[in-house]
């Protein structure tokens, strides 16, 4: 199976390029944040992106990635506490973040990003959203084995501009997660014989977390609940 140009993530490949047609990726210092990240990794180089560095908070996630690396490709992947990293201040041109800081350490990790971004640069999150108050117990579950403290969609730019980012836009992702639970279903249980061992390493997380989830997603109705956001937000001089 050609893995190459899918990312299994919330928001798929569609976030990045919401990034790419709002900001200029050539010559940038790139921060990803997050497991599963190395095709985004690539994408940033393929567009011209002067140095890109991944940030991991395990150990097993550090080898997988570092395996499915190209070298080519001049990115690093470091094992750091997404609140607490080894950079010095004003590190980055471009932060970018695809589901992976919608938990319950959102405020200190977003903290942290401002301190390491440079004046003018850009963070760009993809946000896990709530679509409604009181979603079901089955959407609940999901989120709490996940780790995921979802936002209300409503509240997004409130809470970067209270965190004094300029909003430079946001995109509602919400229609396309179920193309993310679709290929991430297919992944799992048609696709995992065709797997190289590699990819199986770099992807157990995924699969283990999929196996629930997308069943839930696509047979419950968490459409109806679950939502995603992708926003581009500029720090302050």
């Amino acid at each position: 199976m050609k893995t190459d140009n899918t990312i299994y993530l919330p928001g798929t490949e569609k976030q990045f390029n919401h990034l790419k047609n709002n900001v200029s990726l050539e010559g940038q210092e790139i921060l990803i944040i997050g497991s599963n990240s190395v095709k985004i990794a690539e994408m940033f180089s393929n567009s011209g992106a002067k140095s890109i560095t991944i940030i991991v908070e395990d150990y097993e996630s550090l080898l997988n990635s570092r395996i499915m690396v190209d070298n080519g490709n001049g990115v690093n992947v470091r094992l750091m506490e997404f609140t607490n990293t080894d950079f010095i201040n004003d590190s980055f041109d471009i932060v970018y973040t695809q589901a992976s800081i919608s938990t319950k350490m959102r405020n200190k990790i977003v903290k942290e990003i401002k301190r390491i971004l440079k004046p003018e640069g850009i963070l760009n999150v993809g946000e896990i959203t709530s679509l409604k108050s009181s979603p079901p117990k089955f959407v609940n579950d999901i989120w709490e084995s996940g780790n995921i403290l979802p936002m209300n969609s409503d509240d997004i730019k409130k809470y970067y501009e209270e965190r004094k980012f300029e909003v430079v836009d946001s995109l509602d992702l919400s229609a396309h997660l179920k193309d993310f639970y679709l290929k991430s279903k297919k992944l799992l249980f048609n696709n995992i014989d065709s797997l190289s061992e590699n990819e199986k390493a770099y992807y157990k997380k995924l699969l283990k977390r999929m196996s629930h989830e997308s069943n839930a997603y696509l047979k419950l109705g968490g459409e109806d609940y679950m939502g995603f956001t992708s926003i581009i937000v500029r720090r302050a001089s």
